[in-house]
């Protein structure tokens, strides 16, 4: 005997799983921001200043 399908429990399962996808995006999204600030952080200021020089 063949099943109706539950559409409702199917787009149930669409939605969590685009859900999932969009919140793993973001925490990924939000970690590369950290560690861009954690490395501007963990530079010197004078470092920065001296590169800009040294290109001119």
């Amino acid at each position: 005997m063949v099943f109706k399908p539950n559409y409702n429990q199917q787009r149930a399962e669409r939605n969590r799983l685009k859900q999932a996808k969009k919140d793993a995006k973001l925490r990924e999204r939000e970690d590369a921001v950290a560690r861009r600030k954690a490395e501007q952080e963990d530079a010197p200021p004078d470092a920065e200043k001296t590169d800009a020089l040294r290109e001119v």
